[in-house]
């Protein structure tokens, strides 16, 4: 694993806020939603984002500082350096000093006094060994700090929006604004998660809300709207335009379509969430014309006879 502070590109004494900003800059041109073409993009997202794990923490940064753990946060173990020379405890046997703690194996007697081989590897591994607990924490084992709590915010979108994964901005509860690119695929009350993306180096969960659509109506992945015609365009046929969530289209309405007429035009409708997209279903809804009253009411009479 590289050095963190080399993957974030920031040296050993920036500060907090340096590193924090260093992480979103890297996280935001590695995304994977914004480099699908880039087979990289992803270990670099990673990257960055196991970095932070590192820094952006203030106890596990300063145990990487002080070499006690690596950089995939994991313990650096001391005490066997003597292993290579034919001795396995050389470390545990000499004093403090180098940066090594002094361990000493003694006999455990019935007061307690001394450490016990299990006391010992707890001191050494924490609670993977032993009884871990208070005699981990005794020995100055460190433990990595709580996790960072989540940003929660909620975000209204546009069923064009939704369609078309467009990108949005996400307005938190503190002020800051979010860029985010949505999924392909969204549901009116799906919660997304931004992983480092919160406050603190914590997660954000946006939770996504369908606006109210004047023109559309949602059932499943479908849409519906209505296509307002004259009545002379339904007696004889006409191309008309069609606004659909992709951008505006031209249809056929055949002659003779009554307002029971429905036309389907398939793949206009939301995302499915196992490829492909829903229908939108169109209603013809037959308008009379204003300026030939007269003339219409001559013709319904003269049908009646």
């Amino acid at each position: 694993m590289r050095d963190p502070y080399e993957t974030l590109g920031v040296a050993k004494s920036a500060s907090a806020k340096d590193i924090k900003s260093a992480f979103r800059k890297l996280a935001k041109k590695y995304h994977p939603d914004q480099n699908p073409e880039d087979p990289k993009a992803k270990e670099r997202f990673n990257a960055a984002n196991q970095a932070y794990e590192i820094l952006g923490d203030e106890q596990k940064r300063a145990a990487f500082d002080r070499g006690e753990i690596d950089a995939d946060g994991k313990p650096r173990y001391q005490g066997f350096e003597g292993a290579a020379h034919g001795d396995p405890f050389a470390g545990f046997r000499r004093g403090p000093g180098a940066g090594s703690t002094r361990f000493e194996f003694r006999s455990g007697g019935p007061d307690g006094a001394g450490l016990g081989s299990e006391d010992i590897f707890s001191e050494l591994f924490g609670q993977a060994f032993g009884r871990g607990g208070a005699g981990a924490a005794g020995a100055g084992n460190r433990r990595a700090g709580p996790r960072p709590a989540d940003t929660t915010a909620t975000l209204d979108i546009s069923l064009e929006e939704a369609a078309t994964g467009a990108h949005v901005n996400v307005l938190f509860p503190g002020g800051r604004k979010l860029a985010v690119k949505l999924p392909r695929y969204v549901e009116d009350g799906q919660t997304i998660r931004l992983k480092g993306q919160g406050e603190n180096g914590g997660d954000a969960l946006v939770k996504l809300r369908f606006r109210p659509h004047p023109r559309y109506r949602i059932e499943g992945r479908d849409l519906h709207a209505d296509l307002f015609v004259d009545l002379k365009d339904a007696v004889l046929g006409a191309k008309l335009p069609v606004e659909t969530v992709a951008g505006k289209l031209a249809v056929t309405v055949p002659a003779w379509s009554g307002s029971d007429k429905v036309l389907r035009l398939k793949g206009r409708g939301l995302p499915e969430k196992t490829g492909g997209e829903g229908d939108l279903y169109v209603h013809v809804r037959i308008m009379l014309p204003e300026d030939q009253r007269s003339d219409l009411e001559v013709l319904a009479r003269r049908m009646a006879h």
